[in-house]
């Protein structure tokens, strides 16, 4: 008998547009070939142009604990991914089931505080509760450039204050830290850095920017999503990093053609090969 597919456990909100959120998570699972499950912590009106005006709510802690106990109380998980968390009410109960029933579950926080179109997916209050509560959990935390400014407190404006902010960023417990450099000024390259707790230099991985007329929606989620992905399939997290930036990188140069605002990924395309 082939060996049964991971069991991959979103912690996010519902995109009702189906490019972000737990629905790209799922996608992403399903792409390497596990088996997706959710924990919705906030529910939105969004499609390719943006959240709609009104278009997001939070749903009752209670019932967002009651969704994760009842998952790993029975199914059990390989790899969590945690996205979208809306408040610190949220985070805390989030924080607290997961060290006490997944603390040896690989887990990967993507700490998502803002919508491609600007719309606020977390209340400010509650970056604090990211950084104490959640950050000490994690295997990897996947920011942004303006993410990991808002998590630091100061502006990320070059590789200087980038290597700054890594190293900040791992003084919160987190055992790595990536910081996305998709919203960097090169034009022709984006590098993201991972900075590892027991590495003393950043890995640097530097790819051709892709240009798109439409920039691609959802990007954060899925490469998040891939990286629990790949070190539910074993990989080590250098690796994983590696391949889940290769991933992205295909499903942007795969766009679908659907809506008139933010372009869709491809969610379908061949995964990278596993390496050990």
């Amino acid at each position: 008998m082939e060996r049964p597919p991971f069991r991959f456990l979103t912690i996010a909100g519902s995109d009702s547009g189906g490019g972000a959120g737990v629905q790209a998570d799922l996608k992403t699972a399903f792409a390497h070939g596990g088996f997706g499950m959710s924990a919705i912590t906030a529910i939105t009106a969004q499609n390719t142009r943006g959240v709609a005006n009104g278009g997001v709510i939070g749903l009752p802690t209670e019932f967002i604990r009651l969704q994760i106990q009842s998952v790993l109380s029975d199914i059990g998980a390989d790899t969590v991914k945690t996205g979208m968390l809306f408040n610190a009410e949220i985070i805390q109960a989030v924080s607290d089931i997961l060290s006490e029933q997944a603390v040896s579950i690989p887990l990967v926080v993507d700490p998502v505080m803002k919508a491609k179109s600007g719309q606020d997916l977390l209340q400010p209050e509650a970056v604090q509760a990211l950084k104490t509560a959640l950050f000490p959990l994690a295997t990897i935390i996947t920011p942004n450039l303006p993410e990991a400014a808002a998590l630091c407190g100061y502006n990320i404006e070059n590789e200087t204050s980038a290597l700054r902010a890594g190293a900040d960023l791992l003084k919160t417990g987190a055992k790595a830290v990536l910081i996305k450099g998709g919203h960097g000024n090169d034009p022709k390259t984006v590098t993201d850095l991972l900075f590892m707790n027991d590495a003393v230099d950043p890995i640097r991985y530097r790819n051709p920017r892709i240009v798109s007329a439409r920039a691609g929606h959802g990007t954060g989620c899925t490469l998040s999503s891939a990286i629990a992905c790949r070190l539910a399939l074993g990989e080590d997290l250098e690796i994983a990093v590696k391949n889940g930036i290769d991933y992205v990188r295909t499903a942007l140069e795969n766009l679908l053609p659907y809506g008139s605002g933010s372009a869709i990924l491809n969610h379908a395309v061949t995964i990278p090969e596993t390496q050990p």
